[in-house]
C-alpha cells in the first residue's frame, strides 16, 4: 500500500506506486520467502569466463528459473542513498543534433547476411539485398502533420533517431526510423513495436507515444530524454568510478524486472541505450524489444554484449548477460571486447579495477557465465547482489561502514555465542550467520522455540520428526542439516545435503551448509571450495566472504583470510566475528599494529567491546615471532586498567601480563626499564615479582579450597628474595 513502510530488513524506504523508494523492490508480500538464487562458478578461484566444471548440471538437469516480482524506482534514490553521483547538466535539445549525420563504415553491415558494406546505399555484393544508411528526414520536414523534424541525433542498431517538436503538445519528441530503409525485416520489427510498446509504462523506461508513417516509412514517436547516454559519459571520462557505474546499472535493473514481468525481453542493451537525466536514468531505444514467447522474427544484438546462446532465442537471462557486459565496459578498459574477450572477461590480476574489486568481478563472472543456468536468473536477484557490491564499494571508497541487514542471512552470531569469558575468541562455525527462513512456512510454525535453542541435540530432536512429516520442506531440511552439524553428526548432515543437491543443484544453501559442516569437522581445505562457490553464487553477500575468511584462516591461508575479514568488517562493523578473525590473522602474520587496529573496529557500545579490549591487551604482548618491548607491556597494562572486570578475571589477566614480563626479564630477552610501569609495577625483576606475588595471593582468596594451596605455593615461589 502506498505510503507504508517497505518492511524489508535494513530498508528505511516507503512504498510509492507499488515500489519501495529506497531499495526499489516491489512491495513485499506479507512474508518474505527465502530466496532460491544460485549459480555455479569456479570453486578454486576467479575464472575469466565465469564458468567451471561443475556437477550441478549433471545432478539437476535444466535449471528451474522463477521470475521475481518487478522492481520499481524512485527518482531520489539513484545510488540507493549510498553515494553522491555527479550532477550532469541538461544540454539544450537542438545542440544534440549531429553536424554530419553519417553511419561509420565500420557499422555498416548487411541485415541479411552480415557482410560488411562500404557504401552508404546500394546492393549487398554478397547476397544482393538492397540497403540504404542515409537519413530519410531533414530539418523542417513535418511528419504526420504534427512532428516538425529538427534533424538526426544518433543512429542505432535499428534506425536513425531524429529530434522533432510536437506542434500539438508543444514538447520535444524523438522519432525513431529505420537505419536501412530498404530492410524489410527492420520494417517488420518497427511495426511490431507499435502493437505493444505503447503499453510499457515504467519511470525508468522511455515512453512510447505513437507510431506514424511518413511517405513509405514508419516512425515510432518516443519521449525525448534530455540527458546523456552512458556511452557518451564513458567516452568523455574514460572508465567510471566503480560506485557510480554500479549505481546506474543497479537502477536500470528495475526496468528490466518490469519488462520481464510483462513477458518482454530487451535483447540489445549496451551503454548507448541508457540515458542519465537529472538524478535518474532512462532505458531508451526499445527497437529490439520482443515478447518472450515470440518464436519467430529477427533477433537483434551487438557483438561483445550479446550472450552466446541469444541467437537461439532471447530470454531474461540473456538480457542480464548484456547488463553484465555493459557494467564491465563502464568500469574498465576491456581490450578486444568484440574479439578475444567477446564472451569472456580479462583475468582479474591483469586488470587494475578487477584486481581491487573482487566482489564486482565475481558478480560480472556470474552475470556473464557461459552456461545460462549459472547466471543470475532474475533482474531482482542480480539487483540485490549488485546492491551488496555497491554497499561494499561505497564503504571502501569512503572509509565509512555501510551496514545493512541481509534478506538471505541473519546477523553475525558471535555476539549471541559469546558468554562473557576472557578466553581468546577462537574460530568456530557457530559464529557464521544462519540463512534466513520463511516465517510464514506452515511446517515451521510449531518449531520456533526448538530451532532457537542453543542446544543442538534438542533442535535435532525437534526437527527430525518434522522432517518426516514434511519431507518436501527444504526449510526444515536445511535447519536440520545445521543442527546435525552443531550436534557433531557430520555424516548425517552430509547425507541430507546430498538429497538437497539432487533436488536443486543451484540452491546456494547446499554449498553454504557443506562448508559449515567441513569447518566443524576441522576440514578447512574442503570448506574453502564450498565457500568459494557460495561467494560466486552470492557476490554481494558479506556472509559468503565471512565463511571464506573463516575457512582460509583455519587452513593457514592467511592472506586470503585477511582480505575477506577486512572486506567484511570495513563494510559492516557489526560482523564482530570477522573483526576478531582479522585481528587473529594479522597477529599470526606478526602484524601487531594491524591486529590492534582491527580490534578498534568494535564500537564502545558493543556487547563485545570488553572482549575486544581484552584481546587487544593480549595481542600487545602475546604474538608469536614478535617479542614485545617495554611499550607493548605498558600498553597491555593500560588497557586492562581501564576495563571494568570481575575481580577473578582481572587477576587472571594481570597474572598473564606480569608473568610474561617477568619471564622475559629473567631470561634476558627483555631489558629492565624501571621508568616503565605495568599495572603499577616497574618493569624490573624485583617490582614484577612483587606484583605477581600480590596477584597470586589475591587470586588464592577468591579460589576454591582445592586451588588455594597451589596459588599460595606459586606466590611464595615468585616473591622476591629478602633477608627476612
Amino acid at each position: 500500500m502506498d505510503g507504508s513502510a517497505c518492511g524489508r530488513n535494513g530498508c528505511t524506504g516507503v512504498i510509492e506506486d507499488g515500489y519501495c523508494n529506497a531499495c526499489g523492490l516491489a512491495a513485499p508480500k506479507a512474508a518474505t520467502s527465502t530466496a532460491r538464487s544460485a549459480i555455479s562458478s569456479s570453486s578454486k578461484g576467479m575464472s575469466n569466463t565465469g564458468s567451471s566444471p561443475s556437477s550441478r548440471a549433471v545432478a539437476a538437469g535444466t535449471r528451474r528459473s522463477s521470475r521475481g516480482s518487478s522492481r520499481g524506482s524512485s527518482r531520489s534514490q539513484l545510488g540507493a542513498g549510498l553515494i553522491q553521483l555527479p550532477e550532469l547538466p541538461s544540454p539544450e535539445p537542438e545542440k544534440q543534433l549531429l553536424v554530419e549525420p553519417k553511419v561509420p563504415e565500420n557499422k555498416r553491415y548487411c541485415a541479411n547476411c552480415e557482410a560488411a558494406l562500404s557504401r552508404e546505399r546500394g546492393f549487398c555484393g554478397k547476397c544482393g539485398r538492397k540497403y540504404s544508411f542515409l537519413p530519410s528526414l531533414k530539418a523542417g520536414d513535418v511528419v504526420a502533420g504534427q512532428y516538425e523534424v529538427k534533424g538526426p541525433m544518433a543512429f542505432g542498431g535499428l534506425g536513425w533517431i531524429y529530434l522533432a517538436f510536437d506542434r500539438t503538445l508543444t514538447r520535444y519528441v524523438v522519432l525513431k526510423g529505420l537505419l536501412n530503409v530498404e530492410d524489410e525485416a527492420s520494417a517488420t520489427a518497427a511495426v511490431a513495436e507499435r502493437k505493444f510498446l505503447a503499453s510499457v509504462k515504467h519511470p525508468n523506461i522511455v515512453g512510447i507515444y505513437n507510431f506514424v508513417r511518413h511517405g513509405g516509412e514508419g516512425f515510432i514517436v518516443m519521449e525525448f530524454v534530455n540527458g546523456r547516454s552512458l556511452k557518451q559519459i564513458r567516452k568523455e571520462r574514460g572508465p567510471l568510478p566503480v560506485t557510480e557505474a554500479i549505481a546506474y546499472v543497479h537502477r536500470v535493473l528495475g526496468a528490466f524486472a518490469y519488462l520481464h514481468a510483462q513477458g518482454l525481453v530487451y535483447c540489445d542493451f549496451k551503454p548507448d541505450n541508457m540515458m542519465v537525466e537529472g538524478n535518474d536514468i532512462k532505458l531508451i531505444d526499445l527497437g529490439g524489444v520482443r515478447r518472450l514467447d515470440d518464436l519467430g522474427g529477427d533477433i537483434y544484438g551487438t557483438i561483445g554484449y550479446t550472450a552466446p546462446e541469444a541467437g537461439e532465442g532471447p530470454t531474461a537471462v540473456t538480457d542480464l548477460y548484456t547488463i553484465g557486459r555493459t557494467l564491465a565496459v563502464l568500469v574498465t578498459e576491456v581490450q578486444s571486447f568484440a574479439k578475444d574477450n567477446r564472451y569472456s572477461l580479462p583475468d582479474a590480476p591483469n586488470d587494475p579495477v578487477f584486481s581491487k574489486q573482487e566482489s564486482l568481478y565475481r558478480a560480472l563472472l556470474k552475470a556473464t557465465a557461459q552456461n545460462p543456468d549459472d547466471r543470475f536468473q532474475t533482474a531482482d536477484e542480480m539487483a540485490e547482489q549488485l546492491l551488496g557490491v555497491l554497499r561494499e564499494a561505497a564503504a571502501l571508497e569512503s572509509g565509512t561502514p555501510r551496514p545493512a541487514a541481509s534478506n538471505l542471512f541473519g546477523p553475525d552470531m558471535l555476539a549471541l555465542e559469546h558468554r562473557g569469558g576472557i578466553e581468546p575468541l577462537l574460530p568456530s562455525h557457530t559464529h557464521l550467520p544462519v540463512p534466513a527462513i520463511d516465517p510464514s512456512n506452515a511446517a515451521l510454525r510449531n518449531l520456533v522455540n526448538a530451532t532457537a535453542s542453543f542446544d543442538a541435540a534438542r533442535r535435532v530432536a525437534a526437527l527430525q520428526p518434522a522432517r518426516e512429516q514434511h519431507p518436501k520442506s527444504m526449510e526444515i531440511l536445511y535447519l536440520l542439516a545445521g543442527a546435525l552439524t552443531d550436534a557433531g553428526e557430520y555424516a548425517a548432515c552430509a547425507k541430507l545435503l546430498e538429497e538437497a543437491f539432487a533436488t536443486d543443484a543451484w540452491d546456494w544453501r547446499v554449498a553454504w551448509y557443506r562448508g559449515r559442516n567441513f569447518i566443524a569437522q576441522g576440514k578447512p581445505a574442503e570448506a574453502i571450495a564450498q565457500f568459494e562457490q557460495t561467494y560466486f553464487d552470492l557476490p554481494g553477500e558479506l556472509a559468503a566472504k565471512a565463511g571464506l575468511g573463516l575457512a582460509a584462516e583455519m587452513a593457514g591461508q592467511l592472506a586470503t583470510a585477511e582480505r575477506m575479514y577486512d572486506l567484511v568488517s570495513r563494510t559492516d562493523n557489526n560482523y564482530a566475528s570477522c573483526i576478531f578473525g582479522l585481528a587473529r590473522t594479522r597477529a599470526a602474520m606478526a602484524n601487531r599494529k594491524g591486529a590492534l587496529e582491527a580490534l578498534d573496529r568494535i564500537a564502545e557500545g558493543s556487547g563485545l567491546f570488553v572482549a575486544a579490549r581484552i584481546e587487544a591487551a593480549r595481542f600487545s604482548f602475546q604474538i608469536p615471532k614478535l617479542p614485545p618491548g617495554p611499550d607493548e607491556f605498558a600498553a597491555a597494562g593500560c588497557v586492562l586498567e581501564k576495563l571494568t572486570l570481575q575481580a577473578e578475571h582481572r587477576l587472571r589477566l594481570s597474572h598473564q601480563v606480569l608473568s610474561s614480563a617477568l619471564e622475559m626479564v629473567t631470561a634476558g630477552s627483555l631489558k629492565p626499564a624501571p621508568q616503565v610501569k605495568i599495572l603499577g609495577y616497574q618493569l624490573e625483576e624485583i617490582s614484577l615479582r612483587r606484583g605477581l606475588e600480590k596477584c597470586l595471593r589475591e587470586s588464592a582468596h577468591l579460589a576454591p579450597e582445592a586451588e588455594k594451596i597451589a596459588l599460595v605455593d606459586e606466590a611464595n615461589r615468585v616473591r622476591p628474595r629478602t633477608l627476612y
